[in-house]
């Protein structure tokens, strides 16, 4: 019988590589919750902007049922703060619902090691961050551009890590075994391989009929974790 991907997991330390999605995180907490329920757990975790959220809470040791009751308790006036500048959002709201979660974490001080993706505003380009104080790094990752204004992260000010690295893959080195889920962009139909990276020895997850979750639809946010927890679980069993 051909193993299948929960077969292939458990052979060894696999990486967790969580793509951007706009409020994408409500699919990538569901797609935890199947892992953690298969006793499956990553050594190493990296992500870009929703899946950067979640790969930072999980990093710090939240689980995929923890992150569905958060996130399932947020609603828009928490982090709808309008202000002028870059961005609808000054996204000083944002940042505590991060610090209620996180605290003072810091990327040195998580069990399980997380690098995110954001992009440097002054240089033009993805930078990885790894290193200081967790939640800022986060944020910085997510800042949607339009929606959420830069962040300054070691100085320097950046944006949404899709801008540069959808996928959430550049703070993994080459030679890792990694699993990845990715979210299909909104601006394009589902389907599979679409926008899925290339390299040796990663494992593409994607699923069909996700519901769109954005500002004014967080109701559809259980909905999205639910699909994705349900597919999961049927493509773990699927053969590699």
């Amino acid at each position: 019988m051909n193993a299948t991907i929960a077969d292939w997991l458990a052979e060894g330390p696999f990486t967790l590589t969580l793509s951007a999605g706009f409020f994408g995180f409500y699919a990538h907490a569901g797609f935890v919750a199947a892992l953690h329920e298969a006793g499956l757990r990553p050594a190493r975790l990296s992500g870009a902007s929703a899946g950067a959220l979640v790969a930072g809470l999980v990093a710090s040791g939240r689980t995929g049922p923890e992150l569905r009751d958060r996130f399932l308790a947020v609603r828009r006036a928490d982090f709808w703060d309008p202000k002028p500048g870059l961005g609808l959002l000054r996204g000083d709201r944002f940042r505590q619902i991060l610090d209620d979660f996180l605290g003072h974490a810091t990327f040195e001080a998580c069990p399980t090691p997380v690098a995110v993706t954001a992009f440097d505003l002054l240089a033009r380009r993805p930078r990885v961050l790894d290193s200081g104080l967790l939640a800022p790094a986060i944020q910085a990752s997510c800042a949607f551009p339009g929606l959420l204004q830069p962040v300054r992260v070691h100085g320097r000010l950046h944006l949404d890590g899709a801008l540069s690295d959808r996928p959430g893959l550049l703070g993994v080195p080459p030679g890792e075994r990694v699993l990845y889920h990715h979210l299909p962009s909104s601006r394009r139909r589902f389907g599979v391989g679409q926008d899925h990276p290339r390299r040796p020895s990663l494992v593409a997850i994607e699923h069909d009929g996700l519901p769109q979750v954005h500002p004014f639809a967080l109701d559809r946010g259980g909905e999205a974790f639910t699909v994705a927890l349900r597919e999961t679980r049927r493509a773990l069993a699927r053969p590699k």
